[in-house]
């Protein structure tokens, strides 16, 4: 199986498929939020079955790691979103 790791140099910090930029929180949105099956996000992003199994079970034995990292994506997210609706004013 993937060894899942965590380095602050890559993906902010957060857990992923050790060799790539794939997160365990991105398989897990593919599979269970995006009804894609194991196969084909495997088959989508280049992986091995093995590697989206041990993303999965990643998730699923970290749950509390896991809601933290989806908390700070949400405020990045919200953060994005309104420095896009307020643009900064026009320099004078």
């Amino acid at each position: 199986m993937a060894e899942i790791v965590r380095t602050g140099d890559v993906l902010g910090g957060d857990p992923r498929i050790e060799g790539t930029r794939v997160g365990v929180l991105h398989v897990h949105e593919l599979v269970a939020e995006g009804d894609h099956s194991p196969v084909d996000v495997a088959d989508q992003l280049d992986l091995s079955l093995g590697e989206i199994c041990s993303a999965l079970a990643y998730y699923h034995e970290h749950p509390e790691e896991m809601r933290a990292v989806r908390r700070a994506h949400d405020e990045a997210e919200r953060s994005l979103a309104d420095e896009s609706l307020s643009p900064p004013e026009p320099a004078t």
